[in-house]
């Protein structure tokens, strides 16, 4: 029966897409490919086992506006102030670098600047929905890489607002000044109500809704806020993923933000996946066979274009090379909406027949490509950033951030990380006069600090030349508090090969890599996951008056072991004998 035709494609995909991602799970590959590939079996170029992709394609739309809530209600508006100069400075740089050098490289061979500059536009927007899937699973978000992936691809979203008004114009389809204008404004208005009600409205409606007590009423208007918000952007002329990311925003400043996500979550898994299936059966894999070197050679021209840009932008904002690259690597794809704007310049005559195969070819390759490029991207960009550069491109960005390296420094700790966690470590070594240096990769926080007295210097602690400078010879310990995985890894490398008697302490966000950092020479690994745990258990005992002393040995117990008791399943059991000879042996305090 015709009604039971969605349901039908629906079991096909989830089938199709559970064999592939679990063959493909078994050499490494990540889901997000699965799911393409699973999209090219079923699709009209693979088995033909569907060739209706429309109900798909709205359902895959749905998956990227939940993805793009759930990202909203993870970031928060005091967030997205700090990240200005990400969002402004280098998306706004990186945006138009990309378009230029496509409108450059392409003028030639179209003729046509119209064309040119349009193609540019698609080039130039990277894929929200893949990039921001992987740092999250990654913990990578935080990153100095992940922060400037996220500004670009924040002021793409919003940019494509304005190109989807600016292609009918290239298109030759007139220009109606009037019209453009009211359309803004209304896109305007409609963000500041929004961003009104976040502060005023939409607490005070979930405070009520959560005192019913219903969990159904709860996510029913959770998933309200997330879908209507995206139709009401949509109707002034914005994206509805930018509609969607809004109403995260909403709901993050509320204190239900945490229920929120995990009740959309299962939703936004599922919805998500279809998206990548609906990318794979676009695919035309005849297509790709027959012109298998030129679409080769358009995916090595557009990962060129995505990575130099986003680098120079970056660069030239003053982050260091090596963290430059790894955005540009990471953002190197083409985005989910550069198919939507594709649609538009179709039909206003921009992109036709074969080239618009190529475009629709290439892109989904980059794609795929991803994956594998952001996992090659720490390791690339180390070498290339020793590599392939002299030492003056090091010094540039050094030198804007008003950083020169002390020419004796004996300070006893060195913190490479200045955020929360090397603040306060920061603010105790001074209580206790212990000497200490602080090495920072945000120059914005190394001039502001610098303003306040810390002895704080701009650099990349990945370099060994870097850390020879800020004095690590001569120190006694090393404090690594970054986020980036990656760059810890590096950096404790680095230290323990240079300075085998250093005593290094790291923290890191998950416990899993406690093993690894110990291996690579830490002294001492601290994982804020299980920090909170203890802090917690040893809360709950100290009100069931266990002694102060027991609490401790408990604490000094677990740390010493790298945290083993608290990763293990099942817990040691004692027999009853034994359990009164440990009640002997305690110590009270009073």
């Amino acid at each position: 029966m015709q009604e039971y035709e969605i349901l039908k494609l629906l079991v096909l995909i989830f089938s199709v897409s559970a064999c592939v991602v679990f063959l493909l799970h078994k050499i490494n590959v990540p889901p997000l490919v699965g799911f393409i590939v699973s999209g090219v079996l079923i699709g009209p170029s693979g088995f033909g086992l569907a060739n209706n992709t429309a109900d798909i394609e709205l359902l895959a739309e749905i998956g990227v506006v939940l993805l793009l809530f759930v990202i909203g209600i993870e970031s928060s508006l005091a967030n997205l102030v700090k990240m200005k100069k990400q969002v402004l400075r280098i998306g706004g740089a990186q945006f138009i670098l990309a378009t230029t050098l496509t409108t450059m490289l392409l003028f030639p061979v179209l003729g046509d600047v119209k064309q040119a500059i349009f193609i540019g536009f698609l080039i130039a927007l990277s894929s929200t929905a893949i990039v921001l899937k992987m740092l999250a699973e990654k913990g990578e978000i935080d990153s100095p890489h992940g922060r400037i992936m996220l500004g670009v691809l924040i002021f793409q979203d919003i940019v494509v607002v304005l190109l989807m008004l600016i292609t009918p114009v290239l298109g030759g389809q007139g220009f109606d000044f009037v019209e453009l204008v009211v359309k803004m404004a209304k896109a305007v208005t409609l963000v500041a109500v929004i961003l009104v009600a976040a502060r005023w409205v939409v607490p005070k409606v979930l405070h009520q809704v959560v005192h019913v007590k219903s969990r159904e009423l709860f996510v029913t208007t959770i998933i309200l806020l997330c879908l209507g918000t995206a139709l009401l952007t949509s109707q002034a002329g914005l994206s509805l993923a930018l509609g969607a990311f809004l109403a995260g925003l909403i709901v993050s400043e509320s204190e239900y933000a945490h229920q929120a996500m995990s009740d959309i979550l299962p939703f936004k898994d599922s919805f998500i996946g279809l998206f990548f299936v609906s990318l794979g059966m676009l695919m035309d894999a005849a297509y790709m066979v027959d012109q298998w070197l030129m679409v080769v050679a358009a995916v090595l021209v557009i990962l060129f274009i995505k990575v130099v840009t986003t680098a120079v932008a970056a660069f030239s904002a003053g982050t260091p090379i090596r963290p430059a690259l790894m955005a540009g690597l990471g953002i190197a794809q083409i985005g989910e909406f550069s198919f939507v704007l594709a649609g538009t310049g179709r039909a206003a005559g921009l992109i036709v027949g074969e080239f618009y195969q190529m475009f629709l070819a290439a892109s989904l390759v980059t794609m795929l490509l991803t994956p594998f490029m952001m996992k090659a991207a720490p390791r690339f960009s180390n070498w290339a950033s020793n590599s392939l550069f002299p030492k003056s491109f090091h010094r540039v960005a050094a030198a804007a951030a008003g950083s020169i390296f002390p020419q004796n420094n004996f300070a006893q700790v060195v913190i490479v990380g200045f955020g929360l966690n090397g603040k306060n470590l920061a603010r105790v070594l001074r209580q206790a006069a212990i000497s200490y240096v602080v090495l920072e990769m945000n120059k914005d926080t190394v001039r502001e600090m610098k303003k306040k007295g810390e002895p704080i210097y701009y650099g990349d602690g990945t370099s060994a030349a870097i850390l020879e400078k800020i004095g690590l010879r001569q120190a006694k310990v090393l404090v690594l508090a970054i986020s980036d995985a990656a760059s810890t890894r590096r950096i404790l490398q680095t230290a323990r090969t240079e300075h085998g008697s250093l005593h290094i302490i790291v923290r890191t966000r998950y416990v899993s890599e406690v093993d690894d950092l110990i291996k690579l020479g830490a002294n001492e690994v601290i994982p804020e996951e299980f920090e909170t745990s203890i802090e917690i258990f040893s809360m709950v005992l100290d009100h069931f008056s266990l002694p102060r002393n027991v609490i401790n040995d408990y604490i000094d117990i677990i740390r010493r072991n790298n945290y083993n008791v608290l990763r293990k399943n099942v817990p040691p059991q004692k027999r009853l004998s034994e359990r009164q000879d440990i009640m002997r042996g305690i110590n009270t305090d009073e």
